[in-house]
């Protein structure tokens, strides 16, 4: 199967070689319509459609044949699901942003508003999160020892 996965990959850089040399000049105004630029927006849907079933299989594949996984993976969902929460009600729904997006142009709600700062807010504190559980193990080291 191994073998396989190698030759079909190769056949695939090669044909993906064999059209990059084949696509038309920048300055061409009908360059995007090039039968090479579809065939590799095609190899692209395709290979991208193979990685994305390929991670969900294989995924829970593991997910629900290692015992235990399946538990840690719903704390996980559900801490995520606590962290949305969180930042969904340190969201404000600022009337002043919405006149002043309003102003330039951009027409937007109180809840696109809202939900911009609640994505926002579940950055911020997973990159926080994940800045203390790079850091503190290294902290735990090097005073421990």
């Amino acid at each position: 199967m191994n073998k396989i996965v190698k030759i079909a990959l190769i056949a695939i850089g090669l044909i993906a070689a064999v059209l990059w040399f084949s696509l038309p000049s920048g300055d061409d105004p009908d360059a995007i319509n090039s039968g090479a630029m579809n065939f590799m927006f095609i190899i692209m849907y395709l290979l991208l459609a193979i990685a994305a079933i390929s991670a969900i299989v294989f995924g829970f594949g593991k997910l629900f044949s290692t015992p235990g996984s399946l538990k840690k993976a719903l704390f996980g969902i559900g801490g995520l699901a606590i962290v949305v929460a969180i930042s969904y009600g340190l969201s404000s729904d600022n009337a002043t942003v919405v006149e002043t997006m309003a102003q330039r142009g951009v027409e937007t709600t109180e809840g696109t508003v809202k939900n911009v700062g609640m994505g926002l807010n579940v950055f911020f504190i997973l990159s926080a999160v994940a800045v203390v559980l790079m850091v503190f193990p290294g902290l735990k080291k090097l005073f421990v020892k």
